[in-house]
């Protein structure tokens, strides 16, 4: 009786792993992050899958095969702007769910899995980069002839180039940067206008609100960044809405972003205090954030300047992430200090030199971060300033000459700067 007891358990143990293995994974839903060269797909799951990725050429395709897995309901699309998909279909071969993104470009791509957090469940995620137009494009042929009809762009070299943040080795100088031939990226600058939407900031005695002036000199930043030459500028709201603080952080890092840049106007009880600061993060902010990341899950998916951390011990983990803050804030610093000179030249400072502080916009470990407070809305006579078209554009100016002078000392080596 006891034998026969033992050999019931072993085939009712054996028989629910049977069902347990059997049981299908359920694909939920795609979600989609994109910048100009970079872009990630989320799969939502059911449990983490068995899976395989391909390419395949003429058609141009992305191919993921997850087994024993049924699509639940329908994937998104990606919109007509998509800079890498033109299409998503799926097919479903006996057990194996085919998710097949139809490409507009080449692309290089790196796959991992994430377990739940408070916010999603299991996750596939596909990070994809771009390699260049596909070979039979219109792009492609015409690319030689443009490169050719610009000679001079390769004579024109940054004095310096400096690597990420993260990349944790000494700066290259401008010269051996030129020399491994490449055109490069743009130096992406992330702009973003403060409060926005229901939040209308400070306001000044005439009643102008702080959301307003701030987001007509972050146009007027912006499109100086998009008039220079090896530079581009990202909006993180481009009008009257508000979006949350971490938000504005991860419209940075979509965007692949090499400096973020909040714009302020300060306020104050005292109706004559006045003067433009700039301020970087504190160090008890970086530590708050360090110890938010290292906690997070989540983070543990995302790039650490380049580094992923996921798979890492918890003590080498740390000290990555340690070293990320600290290159991350020095450079932070020295732009900070760039673009406080050039505040110089337009009016008083209310602090000549950087400020700290641990504004949660300022956090990205990986991102150099500076908030400037452009002046005193809360002055009368900064109120009418900020107001004045004109007086935007100095202002605007000013930021964008301390950005430039900072980029004409640390460019990413990766990228292309002409005429800074």
């Amino acid at each position: 009786m006891r034998h026969f007891a033992k050999l019931f358990f072993l085939l009712t143990l054996q028989l629910f792993s049977s069902l347990a293995f059997a049981a299908q994974v359920s694909v939920n839903s795609l979600h989609f992050w994109s910048s100009a060269k970079q872009s990630r797909m989320m799969i939502d799951v059911s449990a983490i899958p068995s899976h395989s990725i391909s390419l395949t050429e003429r058609p141009d395709r992305l191919v993921i095969d997850i087994q024993n897995a049924r699509l639940k309901g329908k994937l998104s699309q990606p919109p007509a702007s998509h800079p890498f998909f033109s299409r998503i279909r799926t097919d479903q071969k006996q057990k194996t769910l085919r998710i097949v993104a139809e490409l507009k470009r080449q692309i290089d791509y790196e796959s991992f899995t994430l377990n739940p957090n408070k916010m999603y469940g299991h996750r596939l995620v596909v990070d994809l980069t771009d390699k260049g137009p596909l070979p039979d494009s219109p792009i492609a042929s015409e690319k030689p002839m443009a490169q050719a009809a610009k000679p001079e762009a390769k004579a024109q070299a940054p004095q310096k180039a400096a690597k990420r943040a993260s990349d944790g080795n000494p700066a290259k100088s401008a010269k051996e940067a030129a020399s491994t031939g490449r055109s490069g990226r743009n130096i992406v600058v992330a702009i973003d206008a403060g409060h926005g939407g229901e939040d209308p900031g400070a306001h000044g005695p005439a009643g102008t609100e702080e959301k307003r002036v701030v987001l007509a000199i972050a146009k007027k930043l912006a499109s100086l960044i998009n008039g220079q030459r090896g530079m581009r500028a990202v909006l993180v709201r481009k009008s009257d809405y508000y979006v949350d603080l971490r938000k504005r952080m991860e419209i940075a890092r979509a965007a692949n972003a090499d400096l973020f840049v909040s714009v302020h106007a300060d306020a104050y009880q005292k109706s004559d205090v006045k003067g433009a600061s700039v301020f970087t993060l504190s160090n008890s902010g970086a530590s708050s954030e360090a110890a938010r990341w290292l906690a997070d899950s989540e983070n543990a998916a995302d790039l650490v300047g380049g580094v992923r951390l996921d798979d890492k011990e918890e003590v080498l983990a740390s000290v990555l992430l340690d070293l990320s803050q600290t290159a991350t804030l020095e450079a932070s610093n020295n732009v900070a200090g760039q673009v406080l000179k050039s505040f110089q030249n337009i009016g008083e400072l209310h602090f000549s030199t950087v400020q700290k502080a641990g504004f949660l916009v300022l956090k990205s470990p990986d991102i150099p971060s500076i908030l400037v407070e452009t002046a005193f809305i809360s002055n009368p006579g900064e109120e009418r300033k900020l107001n004045n078209t004109e007086h935007q554009s100095k202002i605007a100016l000013a930021i964008f000459n301390g950005i430039r002078n900072y980029f004409k000392q640390y460019t990413p080596n990766d990228t292309r700067v002409a005429g800074l």
